[in-house]
């Protein structure tokens, strides 16, 4: 349930429902064997004061991360049983959406977040809570209150995810996509609508792309680490957007009218939990031909971010085009060479080639445990044998065949 914050006394709060604590450590800091420091946020001199851990905790598609909250009580009156605990995430400056609450024994978790949400229980005045298969959508920031009879207080913890920003626009050309449809767009593409922290943390890791973008807080925005007359101007004084001068920055169109306005998006994904892998079958096949390909070794033909996080998450290198889910042909370079689209790594596109006339091999997307039928390799063409004749032959009509 997502709703507007509203001021209500402590008689109120203490009346309404239950409410959810929700905390997270980062699991990448675990892994190192330390621990996120815990620091007081709200010192005020009511006996109810919550500490979280400072700056952000960071997790991955897939992971399991611990949210971490803490509460100092004086409990001389009250047990702890009487503390009410309250998870939300922040979606709007003034709205928030419940995560999970704990009164006592009797703790719940909402929507999205049922199953997966858990409090840490890690003895009194602990409230933290673990997230388990952390998804795109769970990025963003969290608010953990703590509320007895009289008294409450709050702190905020941000959760970041691993992954890779890419600029996204579907085969009707660029800026096309208002503010609602660059979210469907991204999500038909394997990600989510990014945020202008995560595309300046993609410019400074080198993404430079000259066309404006949505983000998800409904700014449009654009990276330039090379700065040109066509993009921003050469970082003459002046220039808009984080990181201006010389060595170019993130220009800011600001927010936009998200209904009327269209522009292009920029996505983010995280890691995958299957594999993307370059399929060439016998011989070239149009797009028509490309999920059977993909469906013979069992298969999805993949998603532009699928390829993406393939690219910067799991390192595929393959300096051969081919055919993607949106009807888009690209090629991912992690060792740029002579002959693979320049002198920096990245995801090469060709566009959206005719899909009856330009035929390539295929990128697929194999979920996890989803066995391979055709360990041995499989081909594609018609029973009975024969050629491809000049395109006679429908390719509608092809068959997986032994090769």
């Amino acid at each position: 349930m997502v709703c507007a914050r509203t001021a209500l006394g402590p008689g109120a709060l203490w009346a309404a429902a239950a409410w959810g604590v929700l905390v997270l450590t980062a699991a990448a800091e675990a892994q190192r064997g330390r621990k996120k420091v815990v620091h007081v946020l709200e010192g005020e001199s009511g006996s109810v004061v919550v500490q979280t851990a400072p700056g952000q905790v960071v997790s991955h598609r897939g992971g399991t991360i611990v949210l971490p909250c803490r509460y100092h009580y004086e409990a001389a009156a009250h047990g702890h049983d009487g503390v009410r605990l309250k998870w939300t995430k922040v979606v709007d400056p003034l709205a928030f959406a419940d995560v999970f609450v704990a009164l006592g024994p009797q703790h719940r978790a909402f929507g999205s977040y049922r199953g997966r949400a858990e409090l840490q229980g890690d003895g009194p005045g602990d409230a933290s809570l673990v997230l388990r298969n952390v998804t795109l959508q769970d990025y963003g920031r969290y608010e953990c209150e703590v509320t007895n009879e009289l008294e409450d207080d709050t702190g905020m913890v941000k959760l970041d995810l691993e992954g890779v920003v890419f600029p996204y626009h579907p085969r009707g050309g660029r800026y096309k996509l208002t503010f609602a449809e660059a979210q469907r767009a991204c999500a038909e593409q394997d990600g989510i609508l990014a945020s202008a922290e995560q595309l300046h943390a993609a410019w400074r890791d080198g993404l430079d792309w000259c066309n404006a973008g949505w983000l998800r807080d409904g700014s449009v925005q654009y990276p330039v680490s090379q700065p040109r007359e066509p993009c921003g101007g050469l970082g003459r004084a002046g220039s808009a957007g984080a990181g201006g001068g010389a060595s170019g920055g993130v220009r800011n169109y600001g927010y936009r009218h998200n209904a009327e306005e269209r522009y292009d998006a920029f996505c983010f994904t995280s890691n995958l939990p299957g594999r993307v892998f370059f399929l060439k079958p016998l011989r070239p096949l149009p797009f028509s031909g490309a999920a059977r390909a993909c469906a013979a070794r069992g298969a999805a033909v993949a998603k532009v971010g699928q390829l993406f996080a393939a690219w910067k998450l799991q390192l595929l290198d393959r300096c051969t085009a081919g055919w993607l889910a949106d009807g888009s042909a690209r090629y991912p370079i992690v060792n740029p060479r002579a002959r693979c689209g320049g002198s920096r790594p990245g995801v090469r596109s060709l566009g959206f080639p005719d899909a009856g006339r330009r035929l390539f091999g295929v990128y697929c997307y194999r979920a996890p445990g989803a066995p391979d039928p055709a360990p041995g390799g499989w081909g594609w063409g018609w029973a009975g044998g024969g050629g491809w004749a000049g395109g006679a032959r429908d390719p509608a009509a092809w068959t997986p065949l032994r090769v």
